[in-house]
């Protein structure tokens, strides 16, 4: 595996739109398709990668303490063609296995990773909502401190506090952590070129 950072997409980008296929539910979903009222999270995550396995418990976790007051959905812009066990059939059975029920989406062209500057899995953003829209990504980086094999607990404590300080209409600190973990598996010749 190669540990990567986050590109850490800059603060007050408006949420990039897409339309991609739910694995689990076999439905097409876009920004018009989540309720814009809320507060947006988007992770960026895959089946294999340990610094997602070290962590996917707490996705859960999200969903269920901030059900209802945050939208969330999941992407997975893995090639299949180097990564078979990250395509839609293996992401349904993960999230089914796990309890998951946000959208975990398959971005098969990569363009939407490349869209949000994802580099990671896991990778994450959250967008403020203003007017109905997500106008402003007000936190991009890491779930916490934990890595696989450091001892530190997984506790999604920076996220959380990201997320409770846009819910109780706090700013939100703009000192973030990158997310580290392993490369998005681009398909040849599919590279971002944000990464220089």
């Amino acid at each position: 595996m190669v540990q990567t950072a986050s590109d850490m997409l800059e603060l007050g980008t408006a949420a990039p739109d897409f339309r991609l296929v739910d694995a689990v539910g076999g439905r097409t979903f876009s920004l018009a398709d989540l309720p814009q009222r809320l507060p947006l999270l988007v992770m960026f995550l895959c089946n294999h990668c340990p610094f997602v396995v070290h962590v996917r418990d707490q996705f859960a976790e999200l969903q269920r303490d901030y059900e209802g007051r945050i939208s969330i959905v999941a992407i997975n812009s893995n090639s299949i063609a180097s990564h078979p066990q990250d395509g839609p059939e293996h992401m349904r059975d993960l999230a089914t296995r796990l309890g998951w029920k946000f959208p975990f989406l398959f971005d098969s062209t990569q363009e939407v990773a490349k869209a949000y500057h994802a580099a990671c899995t896991p990778d994450f953003f959250l967008f403020e909502s203003s007017g109905g829209q997500w106008r402003s990504l007000v936190y991009r980086g890491r779930l916490d401190a934990s890595r696989p094999g450091s001892g530190v607990p997984v506790t999604g404590n920076e996220l959380r506090a990201a997320i409770d300080a846009v819910l109780d209409g706090r700013h939100v600190d703009s000192d973030q952590h990158p997310s580290i973990g392993c490369n998005i598996k681009w398909a040849p010749g599919n590279e971002p070129d944000y990464f220089g």
